[in-house]
């Protein structure tokens, strides 16, 4: 119990279990009434929010796909937030940073699935790292829109911004910065599979 009562151990467990709440599952569900991860790519986040629920309602498909990629983007650094608040340094916000997009993509909610940590990675980075966050979300847009196709767009915005983060922050520790970008890559994978056969959907 001494443990719990650890305040660096309490914002872990805050990040996690904040991070993993299913925004996107929750407002498709509740404000739609649609369960998303029975449609489309069966993910909880922003793109697969857009994409099943534009067939039905298109105006409300960009309304919750807009509020849930700022909700799972908010949920890290509210968490951090906090935590620099009560004191805490720049390791245990890192941690709080991967806990949270670990929480996401791997949801106790919703039996360890989850989402693909683009919309949560972009958040914790965001607070950390607000230059490199910028210039891959950049990336993530101009690719997105070009080639239509969310994996790739996502996958180039992540590789940018930790690309940008060793030649702009060479002394900054980026291991929990590699370690965000390994859990995303390793949720893309059904998504690169996808690709090579050439059967990736696009976002029209």
């Amino acid at each position: 119990m001494d443990l719990l009562m650890n305040i660096n151990i309490e914002f872990y467990i805050a990040g996690y279990l904040i991070g993993a709440i299913p925004f996107g599952y929750l407002l498709a569900r509740y404000l739609a009434n649609v369960d998303i991860r029975s449609s489309g790519s069966g993910s909880i986040g922003a793109t697969n929010v857009l994409r099943v629920l534009k067939e039905s309602d298109p105006k409300l498909a960009k309304r919750l796909a807009i509020a849930t990629f700022a909700c799972d983007a908010l949920k890290g650094p509210i968490v951090m937030l906090a935590a620099f608040l009560a004191g805490c340094d720049e390791n245990v916000l890192w941690t709080i940073a991967v806990l949270t997009v670990i929480g996401h993509c791997f949801s106790p909610y919703l039996l360890f699935e989850g989402g693909k940590g683009i919309a949560s990675g972009f958040g914790v980075i965001a607070a950390m790292l607000p230059i490199e966050a910028f210039l891959g979300i950049s990336a993530w847009f101009v690719v997105g829109k070009k080639l239509k196709i969310s994996s790739i767009a996502s996958l180039t915005g992540v590789a940018t911004a930790l690309l940008l983060s060793f030649a702009l922050h060479p002394a900054t520790y980026h291991a929990p910065f590699v370690i965000i970008g390994f859990i995303i890559l390793y949720k893309h994978i059904p998504n690169i599979v996808r690709l090579f056969r050439r059967e990736e959907a696009r976002v029209v």
